[in-house]
């Protein structure tokens, strides 16, 4: 009981941490259904892993009917999970969140069909879901990174990674933009320009360089150009 109590504790100081909204402890008490979400799985997570499956099944749709949010009793949950404004918000029976997750509404974490075995995917710590993102199959989404709003994500992320659009690719990685170069990557506006300029002046150079002789680059790139062509972080 006193660590069911500390628990509980925990989650509110997580909200009133992340959410500037939140006005007092009796409002995020009686208010706030991703809370309640969260309590109502660590309910029936107990359940499920002591036998009573029908259960723990049938409590998390009651919880799912009060709170608008699925939560199913065989996934793995770490503390401080924060679902803020979660209806619609699905979590599948062999995901894992590790610590200090924020979801926002309609985010899923679901399956890609009907495999056996793990096919949820994994998200580490300090993960950070837009509102309506698809994280989809048994794949993992490495610690620090941001998922944005309606982004479906259908490949591993690394650590510290920023992933945008349908399907989800990376835009930034430990601060520094990504260019897609690999064709098998969906086609972004940006990254594409930025490669195709970027070849572009390789191929210029390389028949200025024919015709003049390798003198012909007495003067250095300009400090800003010099800066993109090094750290372009390609993505293969």
């Amino acid at each position: 009981m006193p660590h069911l109590l500390s628990l509980i504790r925990e989650d509110v100081a997580t909200v009133l941490e992340r959410d500037p909204a939140a006005k007092s402890r009796l409002e995020i008490y009686l208010c706030y259904s991703g809370l309640h979400a969260v309590w109502f799985y660590r309910m029936n997570h107990w359940l499920w892993n002591h036998g009573f499956l029908l259960l723990a099944r049938w409590l998390s749709q009651v919880a799912r009917w009060l709170t608008g949010i699925e939560i199913h009793p065989g996934a793995h949950i770490g503390r401080r999970l924060f679902i803020d404004h979660g209806m619609g918000v699905v979590i599948g029976e062999t995901a894992i969140v590790g610590e200090d997750v924020t979801l926002y509404q309609g985010v899923t974490l679901g399956g890609t069909g009907k495999e056996h075995g793990k096919r949820h995917p994994t998200l580490l710590n300090n993960v950070v879901v837009g509102g309506g993102a698809k994280i989809l199959g048994n794949i993992t989404v490495g610690s620090n990174c941001r998922i944005g709003a309606g982004s479906v994500v259908l490949r591993n992320v690394p650590e510290h990674s920023t992933v945008v659009g349908v399907p989800g690719h990376i835009i930034f990685r430990n601060g520094e933009r990504v260019v897609i170069t690999d064709p098998k990557q969906i086609n972004d506006p940006l990254s594409e320009a930025l490669a195709a300029v970027a070849t572009e002046v390789n191929k210029l150079r390389e028949r200025v360089q024919k015709l003049e002789g390798p003198e012909a680059f007495r003067e250095p790139l300009s400090a800003s150009l010099q800066r993109i062509m090094e750290n372009i972080d390609y993505q293969i």
